[in-house]
């Protein structure tokens, strides 16, 4: 069972930058893709970003597309979401979220991952 813990959320002004972090424990970590999501209070969850097990492929959600970057450092087990030029709109609690299989076609899809962390704050003022 993989357990994953974000970290790195906070309180900024808009046009900032963030960091976050989630650091996966309990299997392998260079075997599994992973998804970064978002939840606004009063809205549904939606997909930020995705990177495959090898890196390789990287997905981003149109609304973070050149202001955020997905990455990951196997050997720390972690993946990074890198957020730039933050908006108010960015607000939000976020998730990471782990996966095995195959990462196309559906990567965007919160239904195909099965390990999901407990979310970092993320509040951007205007």
């Amino acid at each position: 069972q993989v357990q994953l813990v974000e970290s790195g959320g906070g309180l900024v002004q808009a046009g900032a930058s963030l960091r976050l972090s989630c650091a996966a424990s309990g299997s392998t970590f260079s075997s599994l893709h992973m998804g970064w999501f978002r939840q606004a209070s009063g809205k549904e969850r939606g997909f930020v970003a995705a990177i495959s097990a090898s890196g390789h492929a990287i997905t981003y959600g149109d609304s973070v597309k050149g202001r955020f970057t997905v990455s990951r450092a196997n050997a720390k087990n972690t993946v990074y979401l890198q957020m730039s030029s933050l908006k108010p709109d960015d607000t939000a609690v976020y998730y990471c979220a782990a996966r095995t299989g195959a990462y196309y076609p559906n990567p965007r899809d919160a239904n195909v991952y099965s390990n999901w962390g407990q979310g970092t704050q993320v509040a951007v003022s205007s």
